[in-house]
């Protein structure tokens, strides 16, 4: 097995899949890269900028390759031929009027999500990258950039675990790569980590002061509306010099969510463990008596504002969920109306 398929985070999971393991010495390889339909991928000869097989085309958007994917290539090295089945996907519902799942980056194992100690940071926005983070399988890590230019950090640090608990919460200068240890420690040689969240909150700076050198462009939050530019243009995956892989993903306007009831409650287990004590099972937690929920916000033992935001998240989650199953029931009967029209067409050949 070649050293720099292992540098790039190859573990038993992945070659255990393979029929042939010979194929790790050429067509194996890692997808380091996505630019519409062409994925740059490294694999033992070096570096290959391939196409889609018609087959992997043919597939759902959700199954094609994405950042952190591992893959087969064919005996030409030019197309990718299977995508390895993954460990964890960080994935979201399209932006716009889109409705399909998208693949972010794949075989991740922590996230670290990224905020600003200032009007950037909001807690619903962690929540939500938190509950798609507890969907993907991936360690969450929530780091706090821009704290040597407030004096109140420890206010932003407590909001931001009481986010969900047990939680990591990680202040840092990402300008300053003594202040960057603490993150770095979260990085082993064979983790592969994505740095998420608004554009202009320094997770391309993140990513250079750990690399020791510039890989990706670095913008600031601009300062009539406190929204970031947008710095990476796509998603890539570089190896640090200490080992160890980061993802940087461009800023995401939109994080839409669908068929992630589960882990929103993973990341709000406080707000159900309170409903399940609620007088009535149906309980709508807003103005039926008995309701646990309410009595604790008036106690001051819960945030009006979580609540709010949970509420959001399932109604969002529930409807988007929702016209997905619409979406493909109607795909399985266009698919079983044609079946069955080339199967009367058949028929009527034959006589």
């Amino acid at each position: 097995m070649k050293d720099s398929l292992l540098k790039l985070g190859l573990v038993p999971f992945f070659t255990q899949q393979l029929a042939d393991i010979e194929l790790l010495e050429d067509r194996v390889g890692r997808v380091v890269a996505v630019q519409r339909s062409r994925s740059t991928v490294i694999c033992g000869p070096g570096e290959r900028v391939v196409e889609l097989s018609p087959v992997v085309r043919q597939s759902p958007a959700i199954d094609w390759p994405t950042v952190g994917d591992w893959v087969v290539l064919d005996e030409s090295l030019s197309r990718i031929e299977e995508v390895l089945e993954r460990k964890s996907l960080f994935k979201r519902l399209g932006a716009g009027a889109s409705n399909e799942l998208q693949p972010i980056a794949a075989n991740i194992d922590m996230l670290f999500i990224v905020t600003s100690c200032n009007e950037e940071f909001k807690e619903s926005r962690l929540e939500r990258y938190l509950a798609l983070c507890a969907d993907a399988g991936a360690m969450p890590v929530i780091v706090l950039t821009k704290a040597d230019l407030v004096e109140d950090v420890d206010s932003y640090v407590r909001r931001a675990r009481g986010t969900q608990a047990g939680v990591p919460v990680e202040a840092v200068n990402a300008r300053d790569p003594a202040s960057l240890e603490k993150v770095r420690s979260w990085i082993d040689k064979t983790s592969t980590v994505a740095l998420v969240g608004s554009s202009g909150v320094g997770k391309s700076t993140i990513l250079n002061t750990l690399a020791g050198r510039s890989l990706a462009a670095t913008g600031e939050i601009r300062e009539d509306d406190k929204k970031g530019r947008h710095t990476t243009t796509h998603r890539e995956l570089h190896i640090l010099p200490s080992g160890g892989l980061l993802v940087d993903v461009p800023g995401m306007r939109e994080l839409r969510v669908a068929e992630i009831e589960d882990s929103i409650g993973a990341v709000f287990e406080d707000i159900d463990k309170l409903a399940a004590q609620c007088r009535f099972a149906d309980c709508k937690h807003e103005t039926e008596p008995g309701c646990a929920m309410l009595r604790a916000i008036c106690e001051g033992t819960l945030d009006s504002r979580r609540l709010s935001s949970y509420k959001k998240l399932l109604r969002e989650n529930a409807l988007a969920t929702s016209t997905l199953a619409e979406k493909r029931a109607r795909a399985r009967g266009f698919a079983k109306m044609v079946k069955e029209g080339k199967t009367m067409k058949q028929k009527k050949g034959e006589t």
